[in-house]
């Protein structure tokens, strides 16, 4: 895979070594030889996953470590810091650095291509949902970059699959001050509980007696509701092929027993934290959606989305041999109602008349807001008899009860003009049909208003 691999250490021997093993990988390589370099690196370049030494002289790996993490530009960039000492003190003081992952000198090279191949497919996932929307100000960008990752990693929803009882006690002990932890000893059930759980992690054992713990984890990648969900797994000292099978299929992170109860809250909160800002992003790129197509004030569709949707529908009616109408509905007199009252009353009478609209059609209709008091209604299997019927309920559900429009004003008589046309000529395109039921609606507007005209074309 193609990524860029930032090395920092101050040792030319080391940087070599990891240099070559990365490039024979396909890794694109940037190296540092201090910390201050590296901070300067990353303020200027792209990074996908940083390789950072513990003992560096100046600025230790520990502070850098914190350093990127504080910035909202490079917090989530993966950053593997490398130690001499295999010691869970470094391992926690790293994780609460903000480290992702640890790897201890001399470095294996398996391990080292696994852990940098799955930290950096994360990137990579992180990358494409910051970059798919086509400005900032329509994703939400600075909010995002603002959001600071180590205020998301506790409070979590945690299920832990482990068959032991006193093991799995005890990893929930060490949990339990930070995250809530429900226990599952059946791979089955938990697999049963997982999409509708809302978790924010599953910790896996690889020790069950019962159970393939790994099988579980392959099954928990497959299912689309469970894709995204990190994993965890618990393995036993030097059990390293099960570790690269589950590595390999898409496990987050391991623990090695016995477990170390401060590097386990360490790095599930890693963990919680990375799951939780990627839930953001993609809560962002959804709200994104929705602003593409959805008008702003009345929560209708746009004009956009109701041009590409109505040829949509064209095409298939006119296959198909299928009925389709539209209604294009005015509000009488509006003008008035901003020049006299004011917009924010206006907006309040378009709020209220989407929602009359909406509540008054098909789920299958398509509603749309054109754009100022302008609306239209696409109707699937509707010839321009039964659309004419539907004109006409509307337009009685909007004179029937008077609009409100704030409590200086109370509430205002409102009525609306609707013109109706159909796909009925071989010839017809979506335009012509809009066309005539522009002209229908001219002529409801020409004969007195609140009335419906369907087009005699």
């Amino acid at each position: 895979m193609t990524a860029r691999v930032l090395v920092v250490d101050d040792f030319d021997a080391n940087v070599k070594l990891l240099e070559a093993r990365l490039t024979a990988e396909y890794f694109e390589v940037r190296t540092a030889r201090s910390g201050a370099e590296a901070l300067h690196i990353c303020a200027r370049e792209r990074a996908d996953v940083i390789l950072l030494d513990v003992m560096m002289p100046g600025m230790d790996g520990f502070e850098v470590c914190r350093r990127l993490k504080s910035e909202p530009h490079t917090q989530h960039i993966p950053v593997i810091m490398i130690t001499a000492l295999d010691q869970p003190a470094d391992r926690v003081k790293g994780l609460e650095a903000g480290a992702d992952d640890f790897l201890t000198k001399p470095v294996d090279d398996i391990a080292l291509v696994t852990r940098v191949k799955n930290l950096a497919r994360l990137k990579m996932l992180t990358d494409e949902m910051l970059m798919r929307a086509s400005t900032e100000e329509q994703m939400g960008f600075a909010a995002t970059m603002g959001l600071r990752l180590d205020q998301l990693g506790r409070g979590g929803r945690i299920l832990l699959v482990e068959d032991r009882d006193r093991s799995a006690e005890r990893i929930i002990e060490a949990l339990r001050s930070e995250h809530h932890v429900e226990r599952e000893a059946d791979p089955a059930r938990a697999l049963l509980r997982l999409p509708d759980g809302n978790f924010d992690l599953m910790i896996v054992s690889l020790s069950l007696d019962h159970a393939d713990g790994l099988r579980l984890c392959s099954q928990v990648r497959s299912l689309d509701r469970t894709r995204h969900l990190p994993i965890m797994v618990i393995i036993e000292p030097g059990d390293d092929t099960r570790l690269l099978r589950s590595l390999d299929m898409g496990v987050n992170d391991y623990i090695v027993r016995p477990v170390d109860a401060n590097e386990l809250l360490a790095r599930v909160r890693t963990q919680v934290k990375r799951k939780r800002f990627t839930d953001h992003l993609r809560a962002r790129l959804e709200e994104t959606v929705e602003m593409a197509v959805l008008d702003p004030l009345t929560a209708l569709h746009n004009r956009r989305y109701m041009t590409s949707h109505l040829k949509t529908l064209f095409e298939e009616s006119s296959q198909r041999g299928k009925p389709l109408s539209v209604l294009l509905l005015d509000i009488d007199y509006f003008k008035a109602v901003n020049d006299s009252y004011g917009h924010d009353a206006g907006d309040s009478v378009l709020r209220e008349f989407a929602a009359r609209v909406r509540r008054n059609i098909r789920g299958i209709d398509l509603a749309c807001r054109l754009g100022g008091e302008e609306f239209v209604v696409v109707m699937p299997d509707t010839d321009l008899a039964k659309a004419y019927l539907v004109g006409e309920r509307l337009r009685q559900c909007i004179a029937a009860a008077p609009f409100y429009a704030g409590e200086r004003i109370g509430t205002l008589e409102v009525t609306a003009s609707v013109g109706v046309a159909a796909l009925e000529f071989a010839d017809d395109t979506p335009e012509l049909i809009l066309k005539r039921a522009d002209q229908a609606l001219y002529c409801a507007k020409r004969d007195g208003r609140n009335r419906v005209v369907a087009d005699a074309a």
